[in-house]
């Protein structure tokens, strides 16, 4: 039961780490280029997705849900949820705005012609796919 224990404490210790240290580059990330927002941001979402799928691993063991607490099951369930609806609202706000902003470029002649051939390309590829025939280049 102690290598439980113990690598419980480990993973604990480990997500306070990350934690620590995303929250330590916080400031510097804010004032940084695009480059390293892109960088950061992406780091974090590499972490969420390792941890969702910890989570995810974890409630699928029948040994760990079987002795887990329904009030640490609603818990999770309602944080869940709520961190599922600030996703959804991040991603309908942000491909809104980029959207309008590609739309906006577009009508002023700004649009970069390398964009408007991968989205045509992946249009006729959707267009091909659906009657059939698939292309590629």
């Amino acid at each position: 039961m102690s290598s439980l224990y113990d690598n419980l404490t480990q993973w604990i210790e480990m997500q306070k780490k990350i934690k620590e240290w995303f929250n330590n580059v916080y400031e510097n990330v804010n004032k940084g280029d695009r480059l390293e927002l892109i960088l950061y941001t992406r780091m974090a979402f590499q972490h969420i997705m390792r941890t969702l799928k910890a989570f995810d691993s974890w409630l699928q063991d029948p040994f760990i849900i079987s002795n887990m607490p329904k009030e640490q099951l609603e818990d999770v369930w309602k944080t869940v949820f709520a961190l599922l609806q600030q996703l959804l609202e991040l991603d309908v706000r942000h491909t809104e705005g980029f959207r309008d902003h590609i739309l906006a470029l577009e009508k002023e002649g700004k649009l970069s012609p390398m964009l408007i051939e991968i989205f045509s390309e992946g249009a006729r590829r959707r267009r091909g796919e659906r009657e059939g025939v698939t292309l590629s280049i």
